[in-house]
């Protein structure tokens, strides 16, 4: 249930990151609310799975969900860089964040 609950709160992550952009310096009403309810999401959720989750392996895959997502998402919607080294990085956070799951014993 844990894992579940920090998968959702690295979702909502990459929104409230992704959000961030949508604002314009959060002079826009919606996406301003978007990303605020979706930061306090995240923090909440993030809140509620290190109560039986390390702290460590939950907070580093929490950031490495949002840091792939976001990443991902950066190279989709906003037509960033997508070259083979950057690939290939956002492929190391993805084997982090696996290996932190399967390194855990909760």
């Amino acid at each position: 249930m844990a894992w579940g609950i920090l998968i959702i709160a690295g979702l909502l992550e990459v929104g409230w990151a992704v959000g961030l952009k949508y604002t314009e310096g959060f002079t826009r009403l919606w996406p301003t609310i978007w990303t605020a309810v979706a930061l306090v999401g995240s923090m909440a959720l993030l809140g509620l799975a290190v109560r039986s989750l390390p702290l460590g392996t939950a907070y580093a895959v929490w950031t490495g969900i949002g840091t792939t997502g976001t990443a991902i998402l950066g190279i989709i919607l906003f037509d960033e860089p997508a070259g083979a080294f950057r690939l290939t990085c956002i492929a190391l956070i993805v084997a982090g964040i696996i290996g932190l799951r399967l390194a855990s014993t909760t």
